[in-house]
């Protein structure tokens, strides 16, 4: 696998793949799908330090497996070094390891990124993604309980935070 930058070629796929996560209910507050439209603001405020990443197969560059982002945190100046990140996998490619890579690397390209702290908002139900979390390193730093409400259920949700050494 092959983690690069994204182009705007790839909003189409990214938009796809987030779309995937809606219906599960496990990955966002989103419950109808998002367009392509909607999302160009967010991928064109991409920077070099708050980047958004594809996973692709090493041989087929343009077949994208999953995405990660960095977010800036509560846009505030006090806040410049903390970033909240999401990470999006395609539904056919889960538990491949895709999500591990791009936290990884998420990690490993933080100091770069002038980053001291990485936040991720994750539903308490989400238990794939909190046992992702939780083996690179992040802990609870926040639960709001049932603050969301998903198809009649509500749900909770768990701030995951870690430093970067």
């Amino acid at each position: 696998m092959h983690i690069r930058d994204a182009v705007a070629q790839d909003l189409p796929v990214i938009v796809d793949i987030y779309n995937q996560s809606i219906p599960h209910r496990q990955a966002t507050a989103d419950t109808e799908p998002v367009t392509v439209a909607s999302r160009l603001n967010w991928f064109d405020n991409r920077t070099a330090n708050r980047p958004l990443w594809v996973a692709a197969e090493p041989n087929k560059p343009n077949k994208i497996l999953g995405w990660l982002s960095f977010q800036n945190f509560y846009g505030r100046p006090a806040y410049l070094h903390t970033a909240e990140i999401s990470i999006y996998v395609t539904t056919a490619y889960h538990h491949q390891g895709i999500g591990s890579r791009l936290l990884e690397q998420a990690i490993a390209q933080s100091p770069r990124l002038q980053l001291k702290t990485l936040l991720a908002f994750i539903f308490g139900h989400n238990q794939a993604s909190l046992k992702l979390f939780s083996r690179y390193g992040f802990s609870q730093w926040g639960y709001l309980p049932d603050i969301a409400e998903l198809d009649c259920n509500t749900r909770s949700l768990v701030i995951l935070g870690r430093k970067i050494e």
